[in-house]
């Protein structure tokens, strides 16, 4: 029998897998990008190829996991999320016509291999096996084609008027023009790269299809348009080799640079890169070290953990940076980071690089001062382009007051809080929008609360991106945490004035408590009551609440706790409350409830685990007489709805928020509350955690007798003294250390908070 011409790429494709790694590497084992690739409803994950907060990203542009076809290969991503991607290749044999450039490619699900620092498949129609490995500013890909095929290399743009140039025999420039979503330039991004040999090569400017802003969207967004700009391709003969690579580096800053940015990889073979990324990967996975728990709970932890890397990225390049904040190219020592989302991140990942990466939390947080001081704006969604309109709140004065409680140094803490200033007094609190304060800022201020409008009435101020609108409950609520975030840091730094004057907004929330209802409700702005059922009003999600219905909101006071357990009546009415919210149905179909609130994902009662909102919810157990219900909860959420399937993760991920939320959990302890320097306990998943530091000590959490069913703390000790709350501080956490846990079936001793 004559053997097929794919016969060695096939071969190939069966012999390449994951390498098996040694003990000394051997968290790099459990790493599986795919985890949670497929979204309940929404945003799924990515199975992103990049070094640790580098600027290329890169996966195959498609829907989800079960896409089974491939739009193409971008050369890095500005977002992993929606995604936006810049530069789009992708290979094909024979002739090159325009269908060539427009049609998608299949893919064979059980030959693909990814891994943070690589990533192939095989494309069934074609017959090519494509691969990619990165650096921090570059990225090589390497095809395999069939024997005697003609070979050819197609480049596209991913926004209008997008340019490519030859140069020289096996160079080539390329230009995107970034536009946001409504198609205002917000940037350009460059790359330069090379191919082997002397191939035929081509170029024209007939429209291709957009693909900058993900357009096979799963929700049902619009289908990919033709656009202007140009469209490049290389050629091959059929008695070429087989093996092709291309080998490119990205610039914002200019096509010069660009090749600058090609020294990193200027003579570096695909296998070393590959090794290089390996390496990166491994430091970063051997920081913390897990025994116990099964092979399933470490592939959760360690994806998860590798996922609190995709952002923020450096965008420093060979000493300069592009800053979108001030359209200029700054000299700079120090790196440059972007793309961060404050709003959802404050909560666990920047919490999590205090412990893990101090120095690289410094240098993202000054940033954010290097923003301010070019642009005269605190950012809250920093974006590589520039600041995106983001969620609501101003939450980058907790991650600030994080960080200097937690004392990380080499920050311009006095400069930050005059941005933050700036923002609590003259920035606008809608949703979604950018710019300065109006009337409704002007009310809070004076009122004390956000106003929302009545069923049926018309609103000229607060039509945001998105469609949102006033969210007056959650406003009101996240202001309030901002307040005393503000307050507690003026105190801080001296600066009295500041404390005073923003202490008393830190109580905002305490307006909008409905004693009645017992949850909290809007008001107009003639202090009157909005009547609306929390869990299901119409226009919820953007009226009044936001993402969330108003089970989810009715926790939403980290800075206050205390202060909502007396509203809601004390301790035993609070912890009946927290019952409820885990019990209660939704009372209507799924179909029906999800229509308002897609985000409200990873149910259990009215508690949704797939939106940032509810992260630190089940931890509020602990202030109870009953800490064993966060033990209960946060096992039952980790071992429900963070599987390590595609399916894995329960909703709106962000590029690590919702996987800090895992590491920390599964490792037994949350900074419930960010700004102040403290964590709380829970179940840990494993028999053993050890966390290196960068001060060279080390902090370790013992959980004897720990497994699925021994899941309750019976007593706990700290650095063998007996531990009376499910309290520490994160200065004990970094003296190093160990956490003794004892583990039973049942609850055991009740902790009780001081």
């Amino acid at each position: 029998m004559r053997s097929s011409p794919l016969a060695p790429i096939l071969t190939l494709l069966l012999s390449c897998s994951c390498e098996a790694f040694s003990q000394d590497n051997a968290n790099l084992n459990y790493i599986d990008p795919t985890i949670g690739t497929v979204a309940p409803l929404l945003n799924p994950n990515r199975p992103v190829v990049h070094l640790p907060n580098q600027m290329v990203r890169v996966f195959p542009i498609r829907s989800d996991q079960l896409d089974l076809q491939i739009t193409g290969f971008p050369l890095s991503a500005l977002n992993i999320i929606t995604p936006q991607v810049i530069f789009c290749l992708k290979p094909a044999t024979g002739a090159v016509t325009e269908t060539s450039f427009n049609s998608r490619l299949t893919w064979e699900p059980d030959l693909e291999t990814t891994a943070p620092w690589y990533y192939s498949t095989y494309l069934i129609d074609e017959g090519i096996k494509t691969e990619f490995t990165a650096g921090a500013k570059c990225g090589v890909y390497r095809f395999t084609y069939p024997e005697g095929s003609k070979k050819n290399l197609l480049f596209t743009p991913c926004y209008a008027n997008g340019q490519y140039e030859f140069a020289g025999t096996n160079e080539i420039y390329g230009t995107e023009f970034v536009v946001d979503n409504n198609h205002q330039q917000k940037g350009v991004a460059y790359v330069y790269g090379t191919f082997p040999g002397t191939p035929a090569k081509g170029k024209d400017s007939r429209g291709v299809r957009n693909w900058g802003k993900y357009s096979v969207r799963q929700w049902g967004g619009a289908k990919p348009t033709k656009m202007a700009g140009e469209k490049a391709w290389i050629s091959y003969p059929t008695n070429s080799p087989a093996t092709l690579e291309f080998r490119y580096a990205i610039s914002f800053i200019s096509r010069e640079q660009a090749r600058q940015n090609f020294n990193e990889i200027e003579g570096v073979a695909f296998e070393e890169l590959k090794n290089r990324g390996i390496k990166a990967w491994a430091e970063r996975m051997g920081q913390i070290n897990v025994e116990g728990g099964t092979e399933a709970q470490k592939r959760t932890f360690y994806t998860a953990l590798y996922r609190c890397y995709a952002r923020m990225v450096d965008i420093t390049e060979q000493g300069k940076y592009y800053s979108a904040y001030d359209n200029q190219v700054h000299p700079d020592t120090r790196h440059f980071y972007a793309d961060d989302y404050s709003w959802g991140n404050y909560l666990a990942l920047h919490p999590l690089r205090t412990i893990l990466d101090p120095k690289g939390e410094a240098d993202m947080l000054q940033s954010y001062v290097r923003m301010y001081e070019q642009s005269g704006w605190m950012p809250e969604y920093p974006k590589i382009f520039g600041d995106r309109e983001g969620m609501f709140a101003f939450h980058t004065a907790i991650m600030f007051l994080d960080a200097y409680r937690k004392g990380i140094v080499d920050v311009d803490y006095k400069r930050a809080l005059a941005g933050m200033v700036k923002s609590a007094e003259g920035a606008t609190m809608l949703p979604s929008q950018n710019g300065p304060k109006g009337p409704l800022e002007d009310f809070y201020y004076k009122n004390g609360y956000y106003p929302g409008l009545r069923q049926g009435e018309t609103d000229s101020l607060s039509l945001g991106k998105r469609g949102q609108k006033r969210s007056a409950v959650a406003v009101t609520l996240a202001h309030s945490y901002d307040g005393w975030a503000l307050s507690e840091m003026g105190k801080e730094l001296g600066n009295t004035a500041i404390y005073e004057k923003f202490a008393p907004s830190a109580r905002n929330y305490k307006n909008l408590w409905n004693v009645e209802s017992g949850f909290f409700l809007p008001k107009d702005t003639n202090g009157k009551w909005i009547n609306i059922d929390p869990q299901f009003a119409d226009g919820a999600s953007a009226d009044y609440y936001n993402e969330n219905n108003g089970w989810m909101y009715l926790w939403n006071v980290q800075h206050d706790l205390n202060g909502l357990v007396n509203l809601m009546g004390g301790k035993a009415k609070f912890e009946q409350r927290l019952d409820q919210l885990f019990t209660e149905r939704l009372d209507r179909s799924k179909d029906e409830f999800w229509s308002k609130f897609p985000d409200q994902t990873g149910l259990i009662g009215n508690f949704g685990m797939g939106n940032q909102l509810s992260f630190f919810i089940p931890y509020l157990y602990n202030y109870t007489d009953s800490p064993w219900k966060a033990q209960r909860m946060t096992r039952l959420i980790l071992d429900t709805w963070f599987k390590d399937n595609i399916f894995g993760v329960p909703g709106d991920e962000d590029g690590g928020s919702m996987s800090a939320f895992v590491v920390f959990s599964a490792m037994g302890f949350f900074p419930l509350t960010p700004g102040e320097a403290r964590y709380t306990i829970t179940s840990p998943v494993f028999s053993k955690v050890t966390i290196d530091l960068h001060n060279g000590k080390t902090f370790t959490v013992v959980a004897n007798n720990c497994s699925r069913t021994n899941k309750y703390i019976l007593s706990a000790k700290l650095n063998g003294k007996a531990l009376d709350t499910p309290w520490f501080s994160h200065g004990e956490l970094m003296n190093g250390g160990k956490l003794e846990l004892e583990m039973g079936q049942k609850p055991g001793s009740v902790w009780r908070t001081k």
